[in-house]
C-alpha cells in the first residue's frame, strides 16, 4: 500500500483558491469569461474557483488524457470530451489541476484557439516544473512544487485518491 505524505491541507488549499479567484475577478471584471475545466482532475478546483469568482462566468469542460494508469505522461494526447459552449470572441480561462510536462496544456490551448476566442489564458492549481518538456505560459498558479507524484483534490493515480480533501505526495 502506498504511503500518503501531506503537501497541502484543505485550509491552505481554500486560502490559495480564494486569493486566485480575487485576482481573476479583478483581471476579468469587464469581460465575457468562460472557464473551461480540464477533466477529470480539475473538476474540484474549478468548482471551488468558480464559486469564489465574483464576476459572471460561463462554465464548460474539455477532456484530455495522456497518462492512463502510469505516473508519467505517455506524450500522446487524446481528446475525450469536446467543449459545448461557443467561445468565439470571448475570454477563455483554461482551468487545470496540474501542469507537468506541458504537452497536454499546449495541445488544449491550440485546440481552444481554433474556435477563435478573444483570448486564452491558463490557470493551474499546481505548477510542477520537474518534467517540463515544452515552453508554456501559465497565467495563474496557486502552488508551485518540485519533485513527487501527488494525489488528492482532484488529482489521481489510476483513478483513485481524487476525493481526498488534501493534496498528498504518493510514496510507493
Amino acid at each position: 500500500m502506498p504511503e500518503l505524505i501531506p503537501v497541502l491541507n484543505r485550509d491552505e488549499i481554500k486560502f490559495k483558491v480564494e486569493k486566485m479567484a480575487e485576482k481573476i475577478s479583478s483581471d476579468y471584471k469587464n469581460s465575457e469569461l468562460v472557464l473551461i475545466g480540464v477533466l477529470k482532475g480539475a473538476f474540484i478546483f474549478l468548482s471551488d474557483l468558480a464559486r469564489n469568482i465574483s464576476v459572471p462566468v460561463e462554465i464548460d469542460f474539455i477532456g484530455a488524457s495522456s497518462y492512463g494508469s502510469q505516473t508519467s505522461s505517455s506524450g500522446e494526447i487524446r481528446l475525450t470530451k469536446e467543449i459545448s459552449v461557443d467561445v468565439k470572441n470571448k475570454d477563455v480561462l483554461l482551468v487545470e489541476d496540474i501542469i507537468d510536462t506541458g504537452l497536454t496544456l499546449n495541445y488544449l490551448i491550440e485546440h481552444i484557439r481554433s474556435f477563435k476566442p478573444k483570448s486564452v489564458k491558463v490557470c493551474v492549481f499546481i505548477d510542477k516544473q520537474e518534467r517540463r518538456e515544452t515552453e508554456i505560459t501559465v497565467d495563474y498558479v496557486c502552488h508551485t512544487m518540485g519533485k513527487g507524484f501527488i494525489v488528492g483534490y482532484g488529482l489521481d493515480f489510476n483513478e483513485r485518491y481524487r476525493n481526498l480533501p488534501d493534496i498528498c505526495h504518493l510514496k510507493f
